[in-house]
C-alpha cells in the first residue's frame, strides 16, 4: 500500500512539474516575442498572464504597470493588477485598481465582486457586505453573488443567512458541487444533520465517491 501511495504521489508530482514546464516554455516564448515588440500591449498582457499562472506576482505586476503606462484605462490590466496587488498584500493599491476599473466600466460584475471580497479580507466588513448586496441587486440571476455572500456570512457565523444564500446559489446553478458542499458545512454548523446527509447523499448519487466525503459523513454522528 505504501508503495502505491508513493507511486501516486510521484505521478502527481511529475504531472505538476510537466504543467509548470509547459507554462515556463510559454512564458519564455512570449518574452522572446516581447523583446522584439516591447510596447505591444497584447504581448505584455499575455506575458503577465503566464506569470500569474506561475505565481510570479511581482514580475506580473511590473508587466501590468507597463501596460497601464502605455494605456492608463486598460480594463484587463487594471483588473488583474488588482488581483496581483491583493496577492502581494497591497490591499489599498488593489482597492484603487478596482475602483478605477469601476469608473471606466460602471457596474462591472468581476470588479464589484473582487472589491467586496477584498474588503472582507481587509476587515472592512461593512463595505464588503454593502458591496455584495449591491452586486446581487444588480445581478439577481447570477449564483456567484449569492455564494460569495454566503461565504462572508458563514465566516461571521451567520449560518442561517448563509444557508439561505447557498440555497439561492444552488437554485440558480443546481450542478455546482462547491455550493452544495458549502451548504453542507453550514447545515453541520447548525446541527441540521438530516439536511446535511440529504445533500451528501445527493452528491454520491451524482457520482462523487463516498470515501471523498468521509470527513463530512463522520461529522454527522
Amino acid at each position: 500500500m505504501r508503495r502505491i501511495i508513493i507511486v501516486l504521489m510521484l505521478v502527481a508530482s511529475l504531472t505538476a512539474n510537466a504543467q509548470h514546464n509547459e507554462l515556463r516554455d510559454s512564458l519564455n516564448h512570449t518574452t522572446a516575442e516581447l523583446d522584439q515588440h516591447p510596447d505591444s500591449i497584447g504581448l505584455l498582457l499575455k506575458c503577465a498572464g503566464w506569470k500569474v499562472m506561475l505565481e510570479q506576482w511581482q514580475s506580473a505586476k511590473n508587466d501590468y504597470d507597463r501596460v497601464l503606462r502605455l494605456k492608463p484605462d486598460n480594463p484587463s490590466a487594471l483588473y488583474y493588477r488588482a488581483y496581483v496587488n491583493e496577492r502581494l498584500g497591497r490591499y489599498n493599491f488593489a482597492r484603487l485598481d478596482y475602483n478605477n476599473l469601476l469608473r471606466i466600466v460602471p457596474g462591472n460584475f468581476e470588479a464589484q465582486l473582487g472589491l467586496a471580497l477584498l474588503n472582507e479580507k481587509d476587515k472592512h466588513y461593512t463595505e464588503a457586505l454593502d458591496g455584495i448586496n449591491r452586486l446581487i441587486e444588480q445581478y439577481p440571476d447570477n449564483p456567484i453573488g449569492y455564494a460569495a455572500r454566503g461565504v462572508i456570512e458563514a465566516e461571521r457565523k451567520m449560518f442561517m443567512l448563509a444557508e439561505y444564500d447557498f440555497t439561492e446559489a444552488i437554485v440558480r446553478s443546481p450542478d455546482n458541487q462547491d455550493y452544495i458542499l458549502q451548504r453542507i458545512e453550514v447545515y453541520i454548523q447548525q446541527r441540521k444533520f438530516s439536511q446535511a446527509k440529504r445533500d451528501l447523499d445527493l452528491l454520491v448519487k451524482r457520482g462523487v465517491s463516498k470515501p471523498a466525503l468521509k470527513d463530512f459523513y463522520d461529522r454527522l454522528k
